[in-house]
């Protein structure tokens, strides 16, 4: 599709988007600017305006029923997980036997490794992308403290080349085969969080299993981002947040893929709790764990279900606008915002900002994440002053998600016009 900076093209594409309604079922917040655009998606998706109802809904059924609301509210709580498993499972490609809403991200992917990560004095190695997200980094070094290992022999890191900012795939795969012998775990994100890079999960899975080896995934900023098809892919394990794409509230619960192959061994090593035990036994509280068939048997506790409650509501949305539409959407939002950026580059060469995401569409997301070396964070406070709300992230770059559920052509235009002006004043000075 040719693009161009003007107005009027954005307008003409934002009347042609079949998604264009579903903007107005979010809150946008106002920060004291009338035209704010909200390109942070990625860490924190908007409030769907159905979820206020849903969870006030659950607020006066707990004042009526108190522990009776477990069996007898409109949403029985004690079964109130279930009703986000189809959605969820639909998103990440899963059948729904293989995936549960639970806990928070974190503490899914350091319950799976009990399970999924299983290391011998001789194959206990942990293959992961460089710059992986902080926390993943510190679950890795601590799991493999825990089994006695020393993180910075465990864990093999595969960084992009000196003078590039993309890790390549053969890279990965060479890494590998190189250390089959030894490899216990292929772990990466779906998605970087850094550089937005979406990396070929289905070739990494067949990889690690041909080395002998496990393949689990941190999607946090994979799900309700980028196609997903867990199961076809033979995936081991995946752990995912709700709050970034998924909109389900600040911190909200979380969500595991366990493939249906290991949701059947019931010899695998897990920490039980009695969310996780067979349903139909659980309240003759006797000891004994049997965990349940599939995912679920991975869970711990009861629900929280007033964060359950925002969750569904925003998972209606996504199976009313189904992740094929919002993919399509995804690519042409990116692909303008590329084009834009690219745009400003020219004009202001001396600004040197560049892209550091992939430009290959079947390579990245929503996400778009462009280095602005020599100015740092000036661009990026200027931005959040003039009503663009972005991220930044040390050393020098800005990141940006037009989420197609509920940003616009023409938001990527105001972002244009705005980083148009802020360059142009820097140069007046």
């Amino acid at each position: 599709m040719p693009f161009d900076s003007s107005l009027a093209f954005a307008e003409a594409q934002d009347a042609a988007d079949p998604l264009r309604a579903f903007r107005d079922r979010f809150h946008f917040p106002s920060l004291g600017t009338p035209d704010l655009v909200y390109f942070t998606g990625h860490s924190l998706g908007l409030q769907p305006k159905t979820v206020k109802a849903a969870v006030e809904l659950e607020l006066d059924e707990w004042a009526k029923y108190g522990v009776e609301g477990h069996f007898h509210s409109t949403n029985p709580w004690y079964s109130y997980h279930e009703r986000l498993t189809p959605t969820m499972a639909g998103i990440v490609g899963a059948q729904e036997s293989e995936v549960v809403c639970m806990n928070s991200l974190t503490t899914n992917i350091h319950l799976l490794f009990v399970s999924f990560y299983r290391p011998t004095q001789t194959r206990y190695k942990i293959i992961s992308e460089a710059k992986m997200f902080p926390s993943d980094r510190y679950l890795l070094e601590t799991q493999a403290q825990f089994h006695g290992f020393d993180p910075d022999d465990a864990i093999i890191e595969v960084a992009p080349r000196e003078g590039e900012t993309l890790i390549r795939e053969e890279d990965i795969l060479d890494t590998i085969a190189a250390h089959a012998d030894e490899l216990a775990l292929v772990f990466f994100g779906g998605v970087n969080y850094f550089t937005g890079q979406l990396f070929n999960m289905p070739r990494l899975t067949a990889a690690a299993h041909a080395a002998g080896a496990v393949a689990g995934f941190d999607l946090a900023h994979a799900a309700g981002n980028v196609p997903l098809r867990l199961h076809d892919w033979n995936v081991d394990f995946a752990a995912w947040c709700s709050y970034k794409y998924l909109n389900s509230s600040p911190g909200n619960v979380g969500g595991i893929f366990v493939h249906e192959r290991h949701g059947r061994r019931f010899d695998l090593p897990r920490f039980g709790g009695w969310w996780g035990h067979d349903k139909e036994t659980r309240f003759q509280m006797k000891s004994g764990f049997q965990p349940m068939e599939g995912a679920e048997g991975w869970q711990l506790s009861n629900v929280p279900i007033l964060g359950m409650a925002a969750m569904k509501a925003s998972l209606d949305v996504f199976a009313e606008a189904g992740m094929p539409a919002l993919r399509e959407k995804s690519e042409r939002l990116t692909a303008y915002l590329e084009f834009t950026i690219d745009a400003v580059a020219q004009e202001f060469p001396d600004a040197r900002t560049s892209l550091i995401t992939p430009r290959e569409p079947e390579q990245r997301g929503c996400q778009i994440s462009m280095d602005v070396a020599g100015r740092e964070r000036k661009l990026f406070d200027d931005m959040i002053a003039a009503g663009v709300i972005v991220d930044f992230r040390e050393p020098c770059v800005i990141r940006m998600a037009p989420v197609p559920l509920y940003n616009s052509f023409t938001d990527v235009f105001t972002f244009g016009k705005v980083m148009r002006a802020l360059l142009a004043e820097g140069e007046s000075k």
